[in-house]
């Protein structure tokens, strides 16, 4: 127990699924939480987002360990309500010791001829450059800290290899290998360490939902979870169709921890051995 203890966690994405995972973690192993999420429904995502009941219940949950926490609805794609959370929660807080660039969508599956702009621009805006305002939100008060800390930024399974009918989901997760990559040679000096997670298939809203099943079942009209199951299982190398929050949770936590303190610039696959096949 201990492991971030009196640390502070800044985590995008945290009403439910992989964040609020991430926030509960954290606080078991003695961080505080700043947290945030758009708590709306992006409609280019395919399925429901989180509400203000699912951000309330993160709260419950991390306060229950006896931490404190700063919730606060926001958009990743706004920076300034971005650096306005952040700044509310270090003035509460006291100080910034990790980034958790969390906040994501999925996508309805389309060919990337016939993709329309607003489903491009979503997924970039919030999969790309909402982990860029994410990150730029908050380095400052890293710094200002003068311990060096740890921005993990989540990317994919699709930021590794090429899926199709997701190419702009793979376009974005790729595209915060090379974020992740130039903030690690940039923030070095000043002891940040910056690496980014790459997931398979994690049991959360973003994957059970129809959207998700039709990407990995285009040949079945209505799949469902068992017909997605199937084929997960045959690309995963451990006998499993996905992983879970918690799994993911542990490696952010490795890498948030001084366990990790000289890993950076390293991506992280928890996919089950996804890569290999």
């Amino acid at each position: 127990m201990g492991r971030v203890e009196g640390k502070v966690a800044f985590i995008t994405g945290a009403a439910r699924g992989q964040g609020r995972s991430h926030a509960v973690r954290l606080a078991q192993e003695g961080a505080d939480i700043i947290a945030v999420d758009i708590c709306e429904d992006v409609p280019s995502a395919g399925y429901p987002g989180a509400t203000d009941e699912d951000l309330a219940e993160t709260v419950r949950q991390v306060e229950k360990l006896d931490r404190r926490i700063v919730a606060t609805k926001a958009d990743v794609r706004d920076f300034g309500a971005l650096k306005a959370a952040v700044d509310d929660g270090v003035a509460q807080l006291g100080r910034l010791d990790i980034v958790a660039a969390n906040a994501g969508i999925g996508v309805i599956p389309d060919t990337l001829d016939v993709l329309d702009s607003q489903r491009w621009r979503d997924v970039i805006d919030i999969n790309l450059t909402g982990v860029w305002k994410t990150a730029k939100a908050a380095i400052a008060h890293i710094k200002a800290g003068g311990r060096g800390g740890s921005i993990i930024l989540t990317s994919s399974e699709a930021g590794l290899r090429a899926y199709p009918h997701a190419g702009h989901y793979v376009a974005a997760k790729h595209g915060v290998v090379g974020l992740m990559r130039t903030l690690a040679l940039e923030l070095a000096p000043d002891g940040i360490r910056v690496n980014s997670i790459h997931p398979t298939q994690v049991d959360t809203a973003m994957i059970q939902n129809e959207m998700t099943y039709k990407l990995f079942r285009p040949d079945l009209e209505h799949p469902t979870a068992e017909d997605f199951a199937e084929v997960s299982r045959s690309v995963i190398a451990l006998p499993i169709p996905w992983v879970e929050p918690v799994d993911i949770s542990n490696a952010l936590l490795w890498l948030a921890s001084d366990e990790g303190r000289y890993v950076t610039g390293v991506t992280l696959p928890v996919d089950g051995g996804n890569f290999l096949k």
